[in-house]
Order: structure tokens, then C-alpha cells, then sequence
């Protein structure tokens, strides 16, 4: 796969705690640059919409946690979305999905899913579920009418691997995010049924790849 060809598969991202607005420019300027989406903190979404209309803009909600409630992530994806997020990468209740509460975990899906007219992507942190809660997770994104689930936040420790995609691709396209840093490994999880890479290493990502 050439860098034309991998370029709008990737989501471009800064999301660490100590974002800067000039990180943030500096991943939007990259990314229009390439032809990569970004990811970006949500406070940043209404000047970086303005400034890089032809960049799709993702955001998360509920991060990285997910913990809050579900009426806070509910609302959180509705400002966003007005804000100028083009998808919203949103962190499933990981507790109430290894207390075995799936319906819980759907209808707060659901509930955010039915909020806004953009693509929402379910983050299932991947590292820290057993296979069992993996099918359990994609199968709460699925019944929630989600566009694609996501591996990771980033923030756990693990990431995205060819054994998790190939599982949750089973269900829905599928984002491979966390660790996915180098051309090579771009292209392994994506030949195990990924359809979108998110990462902070776009760049590199990009110059490792073939040129059109």
C-alpha cells in the first residue's frame, strides 16, 4: 500500500494530558498536509475546524476512562459534534462491562449513538478485557448501531495486535489504535482486517510506506 492509498486510513493523534495548542496545530497541519484524518482533544475541535476544513476531524468522549455517566457522555458527543467533530471515538464503561451488566454497556452505546448524526466508534480497551469481554464489547457496539469499534485508548498498557483485530473485525470495521507505529505495523494490522489506524506516528507511518 502506497503513502496516497494509506494516508486517509489514518487518524493523526495528540491526545496525552499535556496537549498543547501548538501540538495540536502541529498534527491538524500534518495531517492536511498527508491526507490523514486527526484525533484531537474536544476543546480544540471549533478553531481547528475553522482552520483545516478539509481535514476530518475525530474526537473522543468518555476518555480515557470511561467512566463517566452516561448523560455526561451523551452530552459531551452532542457539544463535540457541534463543535465540528466529523466522528467521535467514544470509551465504553469497562467496569460495568467485566461486571457482566452488557445491557448496561449497550444502552449507553445506544444512547450516544442515537444523539448524533457522525460516525461513533467504540473503544473497548482491548488489553485489559479477556476474549469472552471482547465479543461481549463488540457485540453491545454492534446492537447500539455503531460504526466501527476501536482497540484502544492508548493509555492502558497494550495495545492494538493482529489476534484483537481479526476478533473484532468478526463484528465491525474495526480502528487499531495503540502501538501501531511504523509502516510494518500499520500494514499487519490492516492485512488482519483493520480499516483505520490511529496513531500519534502518522508521519513516520507515512514516510516508511512506498511512494504512488
Amino acid at each position: 500500500m502506497d503513502r496516497r492509498e494509506l494516508a486517509p486510513l489514518i487518524d493523526h493523534t495528540v491526545l496525552g494530558p499535556e496537549t498543547t495548542p501548538a501540538d495540536v496545530e502541529d498534527v491538524l497541519e500534518a495531517a492536511d498536509t498527508h491526507g490523514m484524518n486527526a484525533c484531537i482533544p474536544p476543546y480544540a475541535l471549533e478553531e481547528a475546524s475553522e482552520a483545516y476544513p478539509d481535514v476530518t476531524l475525530a474526537t473522543v468522549v468518555g476518555f480515557p476512562h470511561g467512566q463517566n455517566h452516561h448523560d455526561s457522555k451523551r452530552d459531551e458527543g452532542v457539544a463535540a459534534w457541534k463543535a465540528g467533530a466529523d466522528e467521535l471515538d467514544v470509551v465504553i464503561n469497562i467496569g460495568l462491562l467485566k461486571a457482566g451488566r452488557h445491557e448496561a454497556v449497550e444502552a449507553e452505546l445506544q444512547e450516544l449513538v442515537a444523539a448524533v448524526p457522525v460516525p461513533v466508534k467504540v473503544i473497548i480497551e482491548t488489553a485489559l478485557l479477556t476474549d469472552e469481554q471482547k465479543h461481549a464489547a463488540c457485540e453491545a457496539a454492534v446492537a447500539a448501531d455503531a460504526d466501527m469499534v476501536k482497540t484502544s485508548t492508548g493509555f492502558a498498557d497494550g495495545g492494538a495486535t493482529v489476534p484483537d483485530v481479526e476478533l473484532m473485525s468478526e463484528y465491525l470495521p474495526v480502528k487499531a489504535s495503540g502501538g501501531v507505529g511504523s509502516y510494518e505495523d500499520a500494514m499487519a494490522v490492516l492485512e488482519a482486517g483493520a480499516e483505520r489506524i490511529g496513531a500519534s506516528s502518522g508521519v513516520a507511518i507515512l514516510e516508511g510506506a512506498p511512494e504512488a
